[in-house]
């Protein structure tokens, strides 16, 4: 399951199949079992709304979840490049002999970050993150000696600084960690199962008019696939540009 909520091409081309064989066995299967005599029919419609509506407000709240989990990542993309901007300026705060170490440094932590934001495949994320590490504590190094050597006003600005770029980093982190949960994603696909079985054993008519029964499953294939694309931050086709950093990497070269 978590591994198909990550891909939402193939969760789409999984939902397709297995609502259709929902609305099929509704139409072939339980129509002939347990025929729906016109005396029933009534009833049958009001728990066959209920359960779309339960349907559609589950879809609606959780296309509301992803998309909130989606802003939270544009907005820490952004906190980060201001972050590393800042610092960047205020490394000179530290002098003359530290400010170059620590431009530099901050510029391969830049590139670094560019780079996690960009890749798709879980073994080089795997590196990034260890890169990520241990150049992070190279910042920290190059402004905790300065800062120990000349304990000032100034030098704990420069500290501050260094210390909002580390964190901000941990707050990208969890927020692309943030996902919906997967007992959330059972209960819609089990409920959109039921909906289009309840859609496919409701039906009556000709030929024609039952193939309109494969309306809901695409519709709602294509509902919970957007969902994932929106929640994925690595596997779909709507991600966070790191536009705000990218823009940073270009200005650092007209920073003084």
């Amino acid at each position: 399951m978590e591994q198909l909520v990550h891909h939402p091409i193939y969760l789409f081309i999984v939902l397709l199949v297995l609502l259709c064989v929902a609305a099929a066995l509704g139409a072939h299967v339980l129509q002939r079992a347990f025929p729906l005599g016109e005396d029933a029919r009534d009833n049958f419609n009001v728990i066959q709304g209920a359960t779309l509506t339960l349907l559609a407000l589950l879809i609606g709240f959780t296309l509301s979840m992803a998309v909130s989990r989606y802003d939270q990542r544009k907005n820490y993309e952004e906190e980060e490049a201001n972050a590393i901007g800042t610092q960047y300026l205020r490394a000179d705060l530290l002098g003359e002999v530290d400010a170059p170490k620590i431009k530099a440094l901050l510029a391969q932590y830049l590139a670094l970050r560019l780079t996690y934001y960009k890749t798709r495949d879980a073994h080089d994320l795997e590196t990034i993150n260890s890169a990520t590490s241990n150049l992070q504590a190279q910042l920290w190094a190059s402004v905790r000696g300065p800062a120990l050597a000349r304990p000032t006003p100034i030098s704990a600005l420069a500290v501050s600084g260094m210390n909002d770029v580390l964190n901000t980093q941990g707050y990208t982190q969890a927020a692309w960690l943030n996902r919906i949960p997967l007992s959330a994603w059972g209960l819609m696909m089990a409920i959109a199962f039921f909906s289009n079985l309840m859609q496919g054993y409701g039906s009556h008519g000709s030929t024609g008019r039952r193939v309109l029964l494969f309306a809901l499953p695409i519709t709602v294939a294509l509902s919970l696939s957007l969902i994932a694309d929106i929640d994925s931050p690595r596997g779909g086709l709507i991600r966070v540009v790191p536009v705000n950093l990218i823009s940073l990497q270009q200005s650092l070269g007209s920073m003084p």
